[in-house]
């Protein structure tokens, strides 16, 4: 959008200088602090064909061109127990599916050992349909999540530069699936939080779709492709909605932590695996 170059009605130049400086801050990768109303959810759609993906059609470690690995065992925040490794023993790719493996294992001062996956720099996405097919672990204390978070951190630390969980599972609530959004307004640290939940009692044995749809007006959360789940952007700026930046995928499981292990942890249950067999992203029609 260009500048006006005739003399307007007041009201008309000042709605098209905000317009024009919010495509600009846009263009340079980052956000207006007030965000205006948007047009509904239902007025976006999505292409058919994903623009990243991975089918996990191949053996051995994952796609190194799509993939990283975190490593480390200080809690991650959540006080938990694992030490994530970039070791094909937690993270392996064969038959059609990536296999994620948290075992009971002594290393680096830790009891289990568990990996973490995510795209960032690799897989970068703002707005779009993201869905990931998963058959999830089972047992008391395992944690595992599909999830998004910020690439450009551009309001801040956790939360105020945003986290969307696809999905998460507490193994002691067996088939009780969380969708949540994370935000400096919204979180479970001031009471705040959104989320919804939603039992899949068979979880643990079958593969099921976990999806979310992502565009300027809201975010929806579904499973098996029912809605379960919406966070609506109320128009008030980035502590209430900081997603109008780049996220990536995230792939885990954690061991215990301030949630996951609420119940303890049965250590029978390990290893305990996440079958995963594709994560797909759709780009939203008109996003380049």
């Amino acid at each position: 959008m260009k500048h006006p170059r005739t003399l307007l009605d007041a009201s008309i130049l000042l709605f098209a200088l905000h317009a024009s400086t919010c495509l600009a801050q846009e263009a340079a990768g980052t956000a207006a602090i007030t965000a205006s109303p948007s047009p509904p959810h239902t007025s976006w759609s999505f292409e058919t064909t994903p623009a990243w993906q991975d089918e996990f059609d191949y053996s051995g470690l994952p796609d190194p061109g799509k993939w990283s690995f975190e490593q480390g065992g200080d809690g991650w925040g959540n006080h938990e127990l694992q030490y994530y490794t970039h070791s094909l023993k937690n993270a392996r790719v064969g038959e059609g599916v990536l296999s994620i493996t948290a075992r009971r294992q002594k290393i680096e001062g830790s009891d289990y050992s568990s990996a973490r996956l995510r795209s960032k720099d690799k897989g970068d996405f703002l707005y779009g349909r993201f869905e990931v097919r998963a058959k999830l672990p089972g047992g008391r204390g395992t944690w595992p999540a599909i999830w998004m978070l910020p690439t450009d951190q551009a309001y801040g630390g956790w939360p105020k530069s945003g986290e969307i969980d696809i999905m998460e599972h507490v193994g002691y609530d067996p088939g009780r699936i969380h969708v949540t959004m994370h935000t400096g307004a919204y979180n479970h640290t001031i009471g705040t939080q959104k989320t919804a939940t939603h039992v899949v009692a068979d979880a643990m044995t079958q593969f099921h779709r976990y999806r979310v749809d992502w565009t300027p007006a809201s975010i929806r959360g579904y499973i098996d492709d029912v809605q379960v789940y919406e966070f609506v952007n109320e128009g008030t700026g980035p502590a209430a909605w900081p997603f109008d930046q780049r996220f990536h995928f995230l792939l885990n499981i954690a061991v215990g932590g301030d949630w996951g292990g609420k119940e303890g942890v049965d250590k029978d249950i390990f290893p305990a695996t996440m079958q995963v067999d594709y994560v797909r992203a759709y780009r939203m029609v008109g996003v380049p």
